[in-house]
């Protein structure tokens, strides 16, 4: 009996050092898992941001980066930025977990209520979800940035060609300065559609001018009507000035062109001229067909009349001395188209 009891207490004491051995090693992870957010904690604690040990703990379960979500929730917290709209823990997981970058938002959200721009939680977080840099979108708004007109990189000549109501070739750059339009940033047309306009815009003023004079006297007429086009609409940016950096004089297109112009109606003229010469050279051979058609027609009438005579012979309507009379008369018709060609020819020959 006394065995029996030494046994119960021998289990009883293993059952012991079991349930205590669990429970240091609950207390012991415990103590693991509050000492790696204990700082992040603290920190919350200390400035206010209102994220508990317990959030902490389960933003390592949905695969949350905690120090990520701490320190932009502080710097929200320490910019007064909760204060003016409310920007909540399961937002700003919510934006971690969807691929967006949330200091880079947060950063964006302080420098617009700084520059008293408005801008919300839930137009930035959109913004940086589609793709934009949100913060280089506000800084340029702050400060706006200059562009090239036309695009160094696309265009190796460097300057825009255009040529002037007198026919002169100008050659411009233009500098062109924007600020970001925050409201039209998703879905706006990006630099490279504003300077595409630009250009359109100073091809098109430049073609108006009737002189070129007038655009190298008043370059700021050129800036004045391009601004009126209004090329900033359905784009991302805002046009704040254009100005004309340099205006060079080029060619002479009026000049060439209208030298190939008459080059070409003189190479027409010669066309049409030598179509007319050869309907008349035709003309001439068809007329020259006539008269030899007509020739043949003659002879083949003179040879009916040796066999007329023959047959008022051998009919008696003719006889032997109207036969010589009628010789008589071919002869003197001869002997005078004889004479009349010899004529002709002597006149000619005197001229």
């Amino acid at each position: 009996m006394a065995g029996g009891w030494l046994l119960a207490q021998a289990g009883s004491t293993g059952l012991y050092l079991v349930v205590g051995g669990v429970v240091g090693l609950f207390l012991l992870i415990v103590f693991a898992v509050v000492a790696r957010y204990f700082s992040l904690w603290i920190q919350c604690v200390a400035s206010g941001a209102g994220i508990g040990l317990f959030d902490l703990i389960m933003m390592n379960f949905r695969k949350v980066s905690a120090a990520i979500i701490v320190r932009s929730k502080i710097m929200a917290v320490q910019a007064g930025l909760t204060e003016q709209y409310p920007i909540s823990n399961k937002a700003l997981e919510a934006h971690f977990l969807a691929q967006g970058n949330v200091p880079r938002v947060i950063q964006a959200l302080i420098a617009a209520h700084r520059a008293k721009i408005k801008l919300n939680w839930q137009t930035a977080s959109a913004i940086d979800l589609a793709g934009r840099n949100i913060l280089e979108a506000v800084q340029t708004s702050v400060y706006p940035k200059v562009i090239d007109c036309p695009d160094m990189r696309t265009n190796p000549n460097g300057t825009l060609d255009a040529v002037a109501g007198d026919g002169i070739q100008l050659r411009a750059r233009a500098r062109v300065t924007v600020r970001t339009n925050l409201n039209q940033l998703i879905g706006g047309a990006t630099e490279e559609t504003v300077i595409a306009r630009v250009g359109q815009g100073i091809v098109q003023a430049i073609g108006k001018c009737p002189s070129y004079k007038i655009v190298l006297e008043s370059p700021e007429l050129i800036s004045r009507e391009v601004l009126s086009l209004g090329l900033e609409k359905q784009t991302a940016f805002e046009i704040v000035s254009i100005d004309i950096a340099d205006i060079d004089v080029g060619d002479n297109v009026g000049a060439r062109l209208s030298a190939d112009q008459a080059e070409a109606d003189m190479r027409v003229a010669q066309a049409k001229a030598e179509q007319r010469r050869a309907e008349a050279l035709a003309e001439e051979q068809e007329k020259i067909a006539g008269i030899q058609e007509n020739r043949a027609r003659v002879v083949l009438a003179e040879s009916a009349v040796p066999r007329a005579i023959a047959e008022s012979f051998r009919s008696g309507k003719l006889g032997l001395l109207d036969y010589y009379e009628l010789q008589n008369v071919q002869a003197d018709t001869k002997m005078r188209q004889t004479i009349a060609g010899d004529g002709a020819m002597l006149g000619a020959r005197s001229s």
